[in-house]
């Protein structure tokens, strides 16, 4: 009798401890929520990742874990199919949510190759070009170009002279008659050895033969070339930009100086017929 009423009692115990237990919970879990401590769900990257890593590919480098909601990032994914097609825009670290703001299209991808060393005096400017005037759209980042401008003729207003640093440096004069007070056309080798620190072209075809499509298809629209260079050349990449046509070539390190001036129509004739 007396080990029945021991064990009733030690039920009624245990319930006792039980409810109290689960009022407890409830009523913190009430008071999180109340704080904005609600647990959401978030993906969180595992691994690293690196930039242009298709986000089709990520799924073992990550895992869903639970954070309070206030701490969850603006823009987090909540579901990684609905990214299919786009590639991390920049290096990814364990510890970080994956966003939205971290991925843009694969088409969208430029490609800016590991180790690149922009000089800190350097500024950053892009170039949009036709194929045929960016080396076929070959250039890759890393690349040294020689940047070439050409100009058509324009009217001088009849101005003999200009001045740049202070000097009087006179200008061109393409002849007499219909063509005087205009600058003739010219070609000129503008700067050397530019450091190409990103490139960014479509090109048709699969991923699977991108390298081949790349190096017998031409890209499809414009090619834009991201160059470093100084302060002042950068103005005088911009002027020709705008003012005339820029031409790139690869530039090796072993390609000698060129100190010659810059090509003319006349002159152009005039050396074909030297060799004659």
């Amino acid at each position: 009798m007396t080990k029945r009423v021991v064990g009733v009692l030690a039920a009624i115990v245990l319930a006792l401890i039980g409810t109290i237990s689960l009022a407890a919970y409830v009523n913190t879990a009430a008071q999180r929520a109340q704080a904005g401590e609600e647990l959401v769900q978030v993906f969180v990257v595992t691994a690293p990742i690196s930039s242009g890593t298709p986000a089709e590919e990520i799924s073992e480098l990550v895992s869903i874990q639970e954070v309070p909601l206030k701490v969850r990032a603006a823009g987090a994914i909540e579901s990684l199919s609905t990214y299919d097609g786009f590639v991390a825009a920049i290096d990814l670290v364990p510890g970080e949510q994956l966003v939205g703001g971290r991925f843009i299209q694969r088409s969208e991808f430029a490609d800016r190759a590991v180790g690149i060393d922009v000089p800190e005096e350097m500024v950053e400017v892009t170039i949009e070009l036709d194929p045929e005037r960016a080396v076929g759209g070959l250039l890759v980042p890393g690349q040294t170009v020689a940047v070439l401008a050409s100009f058509d003729p324009f009217e001088i207003g009849g101005a003999a002279a200009t001045t740049i640093d202070g000097e009087l440096v006179p200008l061109p004069s393409s002849g007499l008659g219909e063509d005087a007070g205009r600058t003739p056309n010219s070609t000129d080798l503008l700067l050397r050895k530019v450091l190409v620190t990103a490139v960014q072209a479509q090109v048709a075809g699969d991923s699977e033969d991108e390298q081949d499509s790349r190096l017998s298809t031409p890209p499809e629209g414009s090619v834009f070339v991201t160059m470093a260079v100084s302060p002042f050349d950068v103005e005088r990449l911009i002027f020709t930009a705008e003012n005339g046509r820029i031409w790139l070539a690869i530039d090796r390190e072993t390609v000698p100086d060129n100190n010659q001036p810059g090509q003319t129509r006349g002159s152009v004739l005039a050396d074909v017929r030297g060799q004659q």
